[in-house]
């Protein structure tokens, strides 16, 4: 009875081993995902924020307008890529900039919703340190 018990647990781990074999892996230098083009609609502005130092995660994308009668702001953030989407916005014209810790605000850029601002015949947001004060 002990010898059958052995045996099925032996089973079990050879089994467990040739699995673990042959289980794909992805290798540690595989080719980065290129990257996405941000999809936004009539609605929404969208774009790519980076630094000299590549795409910039975890900054702050603001929109803000009047001409709605009151001011009128919303806030995105980027993702791991850069990537940022300002959904849902009314009709109106938009100033739009670039907020981050430690970094100096980009410059204000007027736009529209459903345009990018990431496409080459508008602005790719370059951001750079903010100098440390004394």
């Amino acid at each position: 009875m002990m010898t059958k018990k052995w045996l099925s647990s032996a089973t079990v781990a050879v089994g467990l081993a040739v699995l673990l074999a042959v289980w794909p892996v992805t290798q540690p230098y595989a080719q980065p995902a290129p990257p996405v083009a941000v999809q936004i609609d009539s609605d929404d502005i969208g774009g790519v924020v980076t630094s000299k130092n590549g795409p910039e995660a975890g900054v702050w994308v603001i929109a803000e307008t009047t001409d709605l009668g009151t001011r009128f702001a919303k806030i995105a953030v980027t993702d791991e890529r850069g990537r940022y989407v300002v959904p849902d916005l009314p009709k109106a014209t938009y100033n739009v900039w670039v907020r981050g810790y430690g970094l100096v605000d980009a410059p204000q850029v007027k736009t529209a919703p459903g345009k990018t601002l990431s496409s080459p015949l508008v602005v790719h947001f370059q951001l750079r340190p903010e100098p440390l004060a004394h």
